[in-house]
């Protein structure tokens, strides 16, 4: 029973230090799994060709003739 009395007397103290040790590997259990996850994009942010391809038409980058050709293009 001697064995018990030198567990039981850790106190408050060690209870506190059990629980920060568990708070840490929580969270760097977490940390570690967000890390694998794949990146997702909001597609709303991603440009289509056809955008791009409208944005430089309507800049005057391009004419009606290659924005038609380059538009039959990507759609093909």
């Amino acid at each position: 029973m001697s064995g018990w009395d030198h567990m039981m007397n850790f106190g408050w103290g060690g209870i506190f230090m059990w629980i920060v040790f568990l708070v840490i590997v929580v969270v760097i259990v977490y940390l570690l799994v967000q890390s694998n996850k794949p990146r997702s994009y909001d597609s709303s942010f991603i440009e289509s060709p056809i955008d791009i391809l409208k944005k430089r038409y309507a800049k005057g980058e391009i004419t009606k003739e290659e924005f038609e050709k380059m538009r039959k293009d990507l759609k093909s």
